[in-house]
Parts: C-alpha cells; sequence; structure tokens
C-alpha cells in the first residue's frame, strides 16, 4: 500500500508512533494532529493565562516531534507525552515564582499555575437553562482548580483528565506512590470543600 493510500486516521497510536519513528512524516502529522487537543486541554487546567496555554502545547509539540525516536517503548507513548507536560508545567511554575507579586507553589492559593478551558467536560445536550447551569458549574470548577497548590493541581490532573495510575503519576512526578495519593486526596478534599454549596 502507497504511503498515500494509508489510511493514517484509522490507525492506533501504537501504529502511528511506530511509523513516525521510521520517519513517516505522515504518521507524524496524524499522531501531532490527534494528541494536541488533550495537550491543549491539560496545560488549559494547569495554566491561567490563554497565551501560556498555547506556547505550551506548541512547546510540547515541537519535543514531541523532534524526540520521537529517543522513546524506546512506543507502548509507553502517553507516559511519556505527560512527563513531557509535566516537565514543561515545571518550568512554568519555575518562571512564576521568579517573577514580582507571584506566590509559591507551595502557596495554597497559588494562581501562577492553573485555570482556563475546560474541554474535558462532557457538552451534553440539555435545554438553554440547563446549559447555562452546565456553563456556570464549569467556572466554579475551573476557580476551584485554580487554588489548588501546583503540585496537588499536577496529581489531579493527571489521576482525574488523563487517567493514569498512581504508579505512573509517583514515575512522572519523581514523587513516591505515597505522596502521590496523599496529593491527590487532598485536592479532592478542597475540591470537595469548595463545591459543597453548588452540589
Amino acid at each position: 500500500m502507497s504511503s498515500q493510500n494509508t489510511p493514517y486516521k484509522t490507525m492506533t497510536q501504537l501504529e502511528l508512533v511506530t511509523l513516525a519513528q521510521n520517519d513517516d512524516l505522515k504518521a507524524l502529522e496524524e499522531l501531532l494532529r490527534t494528541e494536541q487537543k488533550n495537550i491543549f486541554a491539560t496545560f488549559s487546567y494547569l495554566s491561567n493565562k490563554r497565551e501560556d496555554v498555547f506556547d505550551l502545547t506548541q512547546e510540547a509539540m515541537l519535543k514531541i516531534a523532534k524526540n520521537l525516536k529517543k522513546l524506546k517503548e512506543p507502548k509507553n507513548f502517553k507516559s511519556w507525552i505527560n512527563k513531557i507536560v509535566t516537565n514543561l508545567f515545571y518550568d512554568e511554575l519555575r518562571k512564576c515564582s521568579k517573577r514580582p507579586d507571584t506566590l509559591s507553589i507551595d502557596d495554597e492559593n497559588d494562581t501562577c499555575g492553573a485555570h482556563s478551558i475546560i474541554n474535558s467536560i462532557p457538552d451534553t445536550k440539555c435545554k438553554p437553562n440547563e446549559k447555562c447551569i452546565s456553563l456556570e458549574m464549569e467556572e466554579i470548577i475551573r476557580a476551584e482548580i485554580s487554588n489548588l497548590p501546583g503540585q496537588f493541581k499536577i496529581a489531579i490532573v493527571l489521576r482525574e483528565f488523563q487517567g493514569l495510575s498512581y504508579e505512573e503519576i509517583a514515575e512522572i512526578t519523581k514523587s513516591s506512590i505515597g505522596t502521590v495519593k496523599s496529593r491527590i486526596s487532598r485536592a479532592r478534599s478542597k475540591l470537595q470543600d469548595g463545591l459543597r454549596n453548588y452540589i
């Protein structure tokens, strides 16, 4: 089958990664296209500045394209991407901590690193008044996430929105599994407290 007729859009992620590692530019293009929205959504949870979300997404895409051949196990592609995203966010947090009038990464009210579009929340079919309630709830959830410390944000986003295991999050964040579980538990507790009056 010629490359022009290869049904890239119907291929699995693993197939695309394998082809892209073998210099198939069409496969790489399709792989980046399918991952871009997810990466953008992840950064949207972590960064409160839309321009930073765009910049971080573009930087992540470039890193993926440049370093894909270094990935030894194509089946670990998702975890590898999340490492890139997490490292870029850590870099952004360090930049934020050096800016005047910003708060520490450990500050409970850290606003340098989280909120924006919550694309992952399902857009269910509903009446106009229900739609308004849904959008209002998104804003409330976004605001509550923005109040979480940086480490809590990363842990809860990787767990709840990326679906990673505790082990994967521990590896990505270079933390113990116990620390990851503690951060996620505390993040959930804080979110529940903040949403108590709404749900």
